[in-house]
């Protein structure tokens, strides 16, 4: 599996951006495909997935923010990114996961001025 983000840039506090992920190759169902972050000094963590029937999860800092939404049927999957702040700067990479295994994309980087 292939995956292309893109939609990543700089934007001023209370803004919004959104991301979208292409993917390719041998993708069956269940599925999940999502958005993780990772900003300099810290940890990659998860932003929010969702699975191929549309069960989605989302980190705590960005619920009422942010909605994550895919399109199956174009092996799509988007973040839309709303009140942005400036501690979500960060490089976001798309992801898809099934089973044991996951895929990652190569980062998409949102700045947040304040």
């Amino acid at each position: 599996v292939q995956l292309q983000a893109s939609g990543g840039g700089l934007v001023q506090a209370g803004g919004s951006l959104r991301l979208s992920c292409a993917a390719s190759g041998s993708m069956f169902s269940l599925n999940t495909m999502g958005w993780y972050r990772q900003a300099p000094g810290k940890q990659r963590e998860l932003v929010a997935i969702i699975t191929d029937i549309g069960y989605a999860n989302y980190a705590d800092s960005v619920k009422g923010r942010f909605t994550i939404f895919r399109d199956n049927a174009k092996n799509m999957v988007y973040l839309q990114m709303n009140n942005l702040k400036p501690e979500d700067t960060a490089v976001y990479y798309c992801t898809f996961q099934r089973m044991a295994d996951a895929y990652w994309g190569q980062g998409t980087q949102v700045t947040v001025s304040s």
